[in-house]
Order: structure tokens, then sequence, then C-alpha cells
């Protein structure tokens, strides 16, 4: 691997104790701007490995699978939530937002976990979920205990309900994950009383982020991660904490009108007081933000000078050249102007996985996948444009985020039974969308081992296909044509030569199905045609398909030496 910012290594801390980065200044990160350029790889910790057989992965599996995120070549990692929680919405309801959940271990296992990961230089950055927290969370239970205009009930938003007795939901407003955002309350004298809103599931009351005491509460946990050495934080749902006030009906009457919860103004007051905390860290601690804004310009507001680091793209959802060609045009246009790198990203713990998801329309894939869904490419058909993905969002300049279980090309799995189902979005929709289990699955580490090597045992909490046996991680390092050691030369040639620094020129002279750009000395081919295109002259310097005769085949990338 080629040399990177140091990380001053850690040892693991005492329970209870700091690491010694944040009590002595002089041992922290030097302020690099390491995030513009770096390659962050999500991990979901329930998935990904698991130490103690119980079939869920846990935090001492991530610790113990580190050396090989380092031989893949990421800069750091991003953690899915970790924290106590009665996993209803799979850690995204918060109960305690300082400690660790049981099922994933302990604050020991965390500050292991940070001291390992600094020692290997790459930098740990944490979800944090401000929307809402979960319903067992002990603020949440003093509002139900509370009476309506209580203090306690003014950290949420507790609304009294239209119509007759106030039977109706303060206004018509849905949750994400299917039905009704509203919940009524039964107060302490038994009676029907106030309704609560949640964007998302009826256990995800959402905050009142017009209350200062919810802002003080969230300077406290911010601070508690990074005195630990935190790295920084990926923001849930970033776009959607303040709401418009008076909470007023929404009725789209197109796509891409923002509701009255998302893109609010006086949200960006927030980040910009978070920026101030983090900015008294030393080593570049960094914010990055899920704000599904449109249009895309609007999104860049998240990440000027004084706010956020940055915020996801998630344009590379296609394969097709034009859209991609202006997707891409967009981003950089958008973000350039505020002097913010691009942070591009092709999947996630949301969403079908590109292996799957790019041989099928938005539409089709909206909702999920499962047994009863027509039309799911084989495999092996879809895999090409996954890995021609791959290389087209690694050749672009900025930040690249990958998921858990993509340098491997696993597909989503679809064949999960009901009865297996845990998404709320299943349940809510009872049955109507599949939801996200299907990229849940635990990751495939040894083709011989119980659960494929997640865990010491056959335990996983969903069901692994037969197809991991094939993809496993230790199947793959032998292959030289695997997807794995795609990825690896992918992420070690984008460093060398300066891809993630670079600026991209469009070339003229390709079939408008051809996405043909110029990064430094590196031409980049994607073909998205059903034909073949002949090559410009020049070395290959890596092809996610095998070349032959000097022509690129349909759904494959090439990467060409000037």
């Amino acid at each position: 691997m080629t040399s990177r910012s140091p990380i001053a290594p850690a040892s693991a801390p005492e329970s209870g104790d700091l690491p010694a980065s944040r009590l002595d200044p002089s041992t922290a990160t030097p302020n690099a701007d390491w995030w513009r350029t770096a390659t962050i790889y999500q991990i979901y910790p329930r998935s990904f490995a698991d130490a103690n057989g119980d079939g869920m992965g846990d935090l001492a599996g991530v610790t113990s699978r580190l050396g090989a995120l380092q031989e893949l070549g990421i800069d750091a990692i991003w953690l899915s939530p970790f924290y106590t929680s009665p996993q209803r919405d799979a850690g995204y309801d918060v109960a305690d937002y300082c400690d660790v959940d049981p099922l994933f271990g302990t604050l020991a296992d965390f500050d292991a976990l940070v001291a390992e990961a600094h020692a290997r230089d790459i930098r740990v950055i944490a979800d944090l979920v401000p929307n809402h927290s979960s319903s067992e969370h002990p603020w949440f239970q003093a509002a139900l205990a509370a009476a309506p205009d209580s203090p306690e009930r003014a950290r949420y938003l507790f609304r009294e309900g239209r119509g007759e007795g106030g039977s109706e939901p303060p206004n018509n407003w849905r949750s994400h994950f299917g039905g009704p955002a509203w919940t009524r309350v039964v107060e302490a004298d038994g009676t029907l009383g106030q309704w609560y809103l949640h964007l998302f599931d009826s256990s995800q009351p959402d905050f009142d982020w017009t209350n200062e005491e919810v802002h003080d509460e969230f300077r406290r946990i911010l601070r508690f991660w990074l005195d630990r050495g935190l790295d920084g934080f990926r923001v849930d749902v970033a776009s959607s904490l303040v709401k418009a006030e008076g909470l007023p009906d929404f009725t789209p009457s197109d796509d891409d009108e923002m509701p009255p919860y998302d893109g609010r103004p006086a949200v960006h007051d927030i980040f910009r007081d978070w920026r101030r905390l983090l900015d008294e860290y030393p080593g570049e601690r960094i914010l990055v933000a899920e704000a599904w804004i449109k249009p895309l310009v609007r999104r860049a507001d998240w990440v000027r000078p004084d706010e956020m680091h940055q915020t996801f793209n998630d344009v590379l959802d296609v394969w097709d050249a034009a859209p991609l060609r202006d997707s891409i045009d967009g981003a950089l246009t958008a973000f350039d102007a505020v002097g913010a790198p691009t942070a591009w990203v092709a999947s996630n713990h949301d969403g079908v996985r590109p292996a799957t998801a790019l041989m099928l329309t938005r539409a089709e894939r909206d909702g999920g996948l499962g047994p009863r869904t027509t039309g799911i490419p084989a495999y092996d058909v879809s895999l090409p444009r996954a890995r021609g993905m791959a290389m087209l969002m690694l050749a672009l300049p900025g930040s690249v985020y990958l998921y858990q279980g993509e340098e491997l090309g696993l597909p989503e799995v679809t064949e999960i039974p009901d009865s297996a189902r845990q998404d709320p979005t299943f349940f809510r929709t009872e049955g109507e969308q599949y939801g996200r289990d299907g990229c849940r699955v635990p990751i495939p580490w040894e083709s011989a081992a119980p659960s494929y090597g997640f865990g010491p045992g056959d335990a996983s909490w969903l069901p692994q296909p037969a197809i991991w046996r094939r993809l496993a991680r230790d199947r793959q390092e032998t292959d030289p044509e695997s997807t794995l050691n795609l990825y690896r030369a992918a992420i070690s040639l984008r460093r060398s030569l300066g891809l993630d620094r670079g600026a991209i020129e469009w070339l003229d002279g390709y079939p408008p199905e051809v996405l043909a750009f110029r990064n430094g000395d590196t031409i980049v081919l994607a073909n998205t045609s059903t034909e073949e295109v002949p090559l410009p002259t020049g070395e290959v310097l890596l092809a996610s398909a095998p070349i032959e005769h000097n022509v690129l085949t349909p759904d494959t990338a090439v990467w060409i030496h000037a």
C-alpha cells in the first residue's frame, strides 16, 4: 500500500478511561484533510463478523478482521449503530447513545477496536442517529409517564389530534416504513391522549430540535465518543431533524418536491454548531451527512466550509451512460462550487446490492426483492455491470464509500423466507415491501467453514445462501480474476495514479452509450451499450473483464494509460 497520513496508534484504554490520543494532543493525527480522497468501508456490525458464535456480528469480530480491510487498502471504516437498543430497526432505534449494546460487546471492545484500527492506519467513523430515539429511551419513557405540555414531552413531537375527540392524526404525514407517521398514546388515566411523530417505525419517536435540551444532549454524546478516539460521525437522516413550523399537511405534486420535514434552513445551524465542536479536537474529525436532498445542488448546502465535511452522492445506481454522465457532472459541479469533495457511493445497508440492482430499473427494485419477485437476473449475467460500476466509481475524484461485501461482488439475497424477515418495512407494509434484509445477510469469509466463516458456528441471524461458498473471501483471494482482487487493484491504482485527487475531462468520439473521460494521464471507458467498442491507443492498466482483440465488450470498464 502507498503511504497515507499517519494515525498515532493508541493503546486500548482500561474500561472507563479515555484514550491517550485525546489526553495528549501531541499524539493525534495531523490535520491532513484525509477525508477528501479517502476510501471508506461501511461495516454493518451485525453482519460483518461474529466472534462469540451467537449468530450476531460484534465489535470483537470487526477487530479480528481488520487485517483483511488493511490489505484491501481502505482508509477508514464506518460502523453502523452498535449502541444500546431494543433492535426494532437493527440499532437505528437507540436507547442509550453512550454505551455499547451487549449484542455487540462492551465499551472496552469499542476501545480495543479503535486502538487496533489506528495501529493499522485505519480511521473509525460511527453512525449517529439524531432524528429519533428508541421508544425505550429513558427520555421517551419519561414523556409517556408525564402530562401533555410537560418538559418531558417537549423533548419529542407530541401533538393533539384532529377531528372529534382528537381521534385523527395531527397531519397526513406518512412513515418511511409504511403507514401513518403518528401513533396515539394512552395517558396515565387510561384515556386516549396525544399523538407523537415518528418518521420511521412507531418505536422511533422523533426529537423536537427546537428544544435546547436536545441540542445539549447531543453535544454531550458527540464529546463522549470523540473523547474515546472516534474520528467522526455519519449522521443518519441528517436532513430531517428540523420540521416546518406548524407541521403542515404534505401532498407532493411532483417527485422532486421536498416534504416539510426535509431540508429546512434551521437544520444547518445544528451542524455548524457540531462542526465547531469537532474542530476543537485534533486529527481532523469529520461529519458525513445522509441527506437525500433534491435537487443535487441543494445537497451541497450540507458541506459548506463551516458545516459537514461530506454528504453521500447516490448517483451511481443505473448502468446507462447518458444519465450517469449528467449525474457525475451535476455532483462535481455542485460540490466543487462549495470547495467540498464529492463522496461517491454505489451501495449501502439500505439498498439492493449493485450485483443485482444494475440489471433492474429503480421501480423494479423499489421496496426490496424477495421470493415472489419476478425478473431477477442470474448472478453471472448481472455481476459484470457491478464490476464495471466499481471501476467507474473508483476512477472519479473525491472520496469513495464501499459497503461490506461489495468488494466480493455479493448479490442481493432474494430467497429469504417471510418467516426469517427482520426489517420493520416488511411488517409495516404487511409484506407488500420486502425491505432491506437482502443486502444485510452476514457476509462470507471462508468457503468451507460453518456460517462461511461469519462466526465459529452455524448460527447466522439471517439465512445465508449457498452461493456464499463460491463467493467467500478465501476463495477469491487466490483467484486473480476475482472481484476482490479487482477492488484491491483498483483501490491501489486509484491512489498511485492520483485519480482520487484529479479532475475529469469528457472525451468525444465514442458512441453515446459509452462513458468516456480522462482523469490525469488515465483514460476511463465504461461500455453500457450492447456492442463492442474499439479501444484507444495506450497501455491497459486495469479492466473489469478480459480484454481481447483490443475491444471493450458490453458491460465492461477499462483504465488506459494515455
